[in-house]
């Protein structure tokens, strides 16, 4: 157990499925209390909370729709209320909402990506940030795709990489000193996982 996580307040979003639920499962294991956001997944969200609090960890499950404009704050508060204050932030949700060359790509289609996957990021990172300033400090940890770095294949998400390791590099100014940000850039393989700590101007 990493000592240094017990008590912690987590909360990931997109924490009912794949990577958010493997992330989600690895800080209970650590003794962080875990906040388990999901959208329509709500079974695999039990399930996730299940598996913490089986081993003697602290989870709750809070649902919300990331795209939706009221939702990031009331799931920081339903967070706060249930455990008082939020010490880590990952924020994990996000997808491809089908693939298509961008030559066939909608306004209709773009605009939902951009929410649901640069959006969303900034949303819950706004929200989150002058909490953990006034808590002494945080941990922000954006997941994104190796795509940003290499331009991904048919159907990649666009720029949406490059905007969400942009927000992170955001908090590397004196401004946010008390708040620390890492990008997790994952690829098809499940076991790529490139981590860029983004250093202090």
């Amino acid at each position: 157990m990493l000592d240094d996580l017990k008590g912690k307040v987590v909360l990931v979003t997109g924490g009912s499925t794949g990577i958010g639920a493997e992330v989600a499962k690895s800080f209970g294991a650590h003794g962080a209390k875990v906040m388990v956001h999901y959208n329509a997944s709500e079974a695999d969200a039990k399930a996730v909370v299940d598996a913490i609090t089986s081993k003697g960890g602290t989870a709750q499950m809070v649902k919300g729709d990331v795209m939706d404009r009221s939702q990031p704050a009331k799931i920081i508060a339903a967070t706060l209320k249930a455990f008082g204050r939020i010490d880590v932030l990952v924020n994990n949700a996000g997808g491809m909402l089908g693939r298509k060359p961008l030559a066939e790509l909608t306004d209709e289609q773009y605009d939902k990506v951009m929410d649901l996957n640069a959006w969303s990021v900034l949303a819950f990172t706004r929200e989150v940030a002058p909490i953990m300033q006034k808590q002494g400090g945080g941990n922000i940890i954006n997941t994104t795709s190796i795509a940003a770095r290499n331009g991904g294949g048919g159907g990649a998400v666009l720029g949406v990489g490059g905007a969400v390791a942009g927000t992170s590099r955001n908090w590397a100014n004196p401004g946010t000193a008390d708040i620390a940000a890492t990008t997790a850039s994952t690829g098809r393989n499940p076991r790529m996982i490139v981590l860029h700590r983004h250093p202090r101007a």
